[in-house]
């Protein structure tokens, strides 16, 4: 049976090179974890997509679930998920994180 919401997560995450699922938005962040994220791509200058899941609560019950990765924010690269925010920050301090978007 085909589900809206997880139609639409994959759109997101098809449609754009890097997704960030996360409390807020650029703008106002609404969580220090999605604030931490959002601003380290901003400082790598990487263009990024952000889903607000506050706003959008059936992508923030079922996302997890599609993932399974239980915590946001979520950030995917590719099409893949790559995890959260502590993540994404050590593998931009291991270089890692370059390689992928360059990749």
């Amino acid at each position: 049976m085909p589900n809206p919401t997880i139609d639409r997560i994959e759109k997101e995450i098809k449609s754009h090179k890097v997704v960030l699922f996360v409390k807020g938005t650029p703008q106002a962040p609404m969580c220090g974890f999605s604030a931490a994220t959002m601003e380290l791509f901003k400082e790598l200058g990487i263009a990024f997509h952000s889903v607000d899941i506050l706003t959008n609560s059936d992508i923030r019950a079922t996302l997890p679930e599609y993932s399974h990765w239980p915590t946001f924010p979520q950030i995917f690269i590719d099409g893949k998920l790559v995890g959260g925010c502590d993540i994404v920050h050590e593998m931009r301090d291991s270089g890692e994180l370059q390689k992928l978007l360059n990749g």
